[in-house]
This record gives C-alpha cells, sequence and structure tokens, in this order.
C-alpha cells in the first residue's frame, strides 16, 4: 500500500469517474485502473462498483477512503511540520472562495498578501459553497472564505465581517429616486436571482421569500429571472429587465460618486441606482473556514491580517 494508490482512490471517490480521476492526478487512467486494482487485491475488498455511466463508492470503500483521506492529510502534515520549522509562513497557501465574495475581494487581498507574505503565494479557487465544504474536508484546498450560514461539518472558523445588502433598480425607475428602501418596496418588482446553487440566491430569497415559489414553473419565468453572476445581473437591471439585491463591496466606487463628477461611459453605475435599506439592512455574514487538523496555523492568521488591512467599504469588521 502507497501513499500514491491512497491518492488515487481519494480521487476517484470524489470524482466519481476514473477518467477525471485519472486527470485530477495527472496520470493515465490505466495507470490509476491498475493501481487501484492492486490496492482492492491488496485488501482484497472491493473498493468502487464500476458500470459504463457511474462509479460508486461501496460502503465498506467509504469508509476506506475516509481513512485514506486521513493518513494523506498527516503525511502533508509532516511536510508542513518540516516547513515550519524553516519558515512558518514559507509554500503557498490554496485558498476558496466563493463566487459572490471573489471578484470584490481578490484584487486588494492578492495585493496585501504579496506585500505581507511575498513567500506565501495565494493559490485561488472560486466555487459553490457546498463544492468548496467538500474540497476542505477533502484536502484539495488549505481554507475558504464563505458566506454564512453553511453546513457545519466540524470545520474550525472565524467570522472576517458583516456585510450589508444594496438594492440595485434601473436609473430610470421610480424607486432610484429614494435614498433608502424597505425590502416591501422590492417585492413587487420583477427580482433578479443568481442560479441554484449561488448561497446569494438563498440571501436574496430570504429578504424576499416570495419569489422562491417561482424558482420551477411558467409563472416564475414572467415574475423573476436568472443570472450566471452578479455582474451579469447588473448589465440585466441597467438594460431594465428588473431589480435585484447585492453586495456592499460589489457595488462599484463611481455609484457613491456625485453626479457631477465625470463618470465613464462603459460604466453601468449611470444606468444603476445602488439604494440603501432603511432601517437595519438585510445582511450576510462572511468567515474563513479551515480544517481543525490544518496545522499551518500562522499563515491562517497571515491571511486574516491580509483581510483585515483590505479597505472593505461599507462593512462591519469582526475580531
Amino acid at each position: 500500500m502507497t501513499l500514491t494508490e491512497l491518492k488515487y482512490i481519494v480521487a476517484v471517490a470524489r470524482e466519481k469517474h476514473f477518467g477525471k480521476a485519472a486527470e485530477a492526478c495527472y496520470v493515465s487512467q490505466p495507470t490509476l485502473s491498475v493501481a487501484i486494482r492492486k490496492l482492492e487485491d491488496e485488501l482484497e475488498v472491493k473498493l468502487f462498483e464500476r458500470s459504463a455511466n457511474e462509479v460508486a463508492v461501496t460502503s465498506l470503500g467509504e469508509e476506506i477512503v475516509r481513512q485514506a483521506q486521513s493518513v494523506l492529510e498527516q503525511a502533508a502534515g509532516i511536510k508542513e511540520i518540516a516547513k515550519r520549522g524553516k519558515d512558518p509562513l514559507a509554500g503557498a497557501l490554496t485558498l476558496g472562495i466563493i463566487y459572490t465574495i471573489g471578484p470584490y475581494l481578490l484584487p486588494d487581498l492578492v495585493r496585501q498578501s504579496l506585500s505581507r507574505t511575498p513567500q506565501m503565494p495565494l493559490m485561488l479557487q472560486e466555487n459553490f459553497t457546498v463544492k468548496l465544504l467538500e474540497m476542505l474536508r477533502t484536502g484539495e484546498i488549505d481554507c475558504a472564505i464563505v458566506a454564512e450560514p453553511f453546513p457545519d461539518t466540524g470545520l474550525a472558523t472565524a467570522a472576517l465581517y458583516d456585510e450589508p445588502f444594496y438594492a440595485a433598480v434601473p436609473s430610470t425607475h421610480p424607486l432610484s429616486q429614494r435614498d433608502s428602501v424597505s425590502a416591501e418596496e422590492i417585492k413587487g418588482e420583477t427580482m433578479l436571482l443568481l442560479g441554484t446553487g449561488h448561497c446569494f440566491r438563498d440571501h436574496v430569497l430570504e429578504v424576499c421569500p416570495e419569489f422562491a415559489r417561482f424558482s420551477s414553473n411558467t409563472e416564475g419565468i414572467r415574475k423573476s429571472f436568472e443570472g450566471s453572476s452578479l455582474e451579469t445581473i447588473k448589465h440585466m437591471v441597467a438594460a431594465g429587465m428588473g431589480v435585484t439585491l447585492v453586495p456592499r463591496l460589489s457595488v462599484p466606487k463611481t455609484a457613491f460618486v456625485p453626479k457631477l463628477k465625470t463618470r465613464r461611459m462603459d460604466d453601468d453605475a449611470p444606468h444603476v441606482k445602488y439604494i440603501p435599506f432603511s432601517g437595519t439592512p438585510p445582511s450576510r455574514r462572511v468567515s474563513l473556514a479551515w480544517r481543525r487538523s490544518f496545522t499551518r496555523y500562522e499563515a491562517i492568521a497571515a491571511l486574516r491580517n491580509a483581510i483585515y488591512a483590505c479597505e472593505l467599504p461599507g462593512v462591519t469588521r469582526l475580531s
């Protein structure tokens, strides 16, 4: 039994496909298949049930895969201990981040990280919350920036900031003349939503639960529309297709520039009005999560410090 064989079975269990697992491990599919068959022969158990279209992990195989992942983490921990003996921050840190945070936090975060810890480059992975949590569990990434709530998977977490939501409406909309709006005032509007899988979609539906019933019927096509990213949805708002909610960090700086100031003509800001909510605004809590078994405590602390050094306009920082 080798660590390489254990790596292969973890990859197949994750991908549910031998070809994709081989690609992820940078080996040919025959090489991976032969290694797994050898391990199955050695253990005298069947780890995977193979069919023409999919690969399923056997009940005993699931237990063995979990143990294999633990062994791989401990082996990686040995290397990390050796690195920490030389420099606690040496080596790349693999950071996952959800789609509705990455484009707005990463530019400043990468600059701060390069300035503070150049010996610890950030390896970035954008994905949905559920996928990032799975990648954390399997050790594919070291830590992740996600929005609460998310399933409790035994991870260590640190709250970073609370981020309020703004309403985004076309500049020609009657609400665009308002200094603030309430959730009740936008419930009668055509709501633009992110597609299924985005946690921010769920956050919007918490504010406007009425739109949840439109997610799977014909009436919903007329009442609400979906976009693949926040930026796509902003363009849809600019085109007058409806209104939406956006997190504060996604609001362009030009939206806060006085009208008398010159704005770039290719910016959507003149066509979209971003309006704060009256009273206590709806918001999301953004947190950093990592495995409790992760040994690079100094790297996590350095990443948190880099995040806190970012500008983060309009949010409430949490210590």
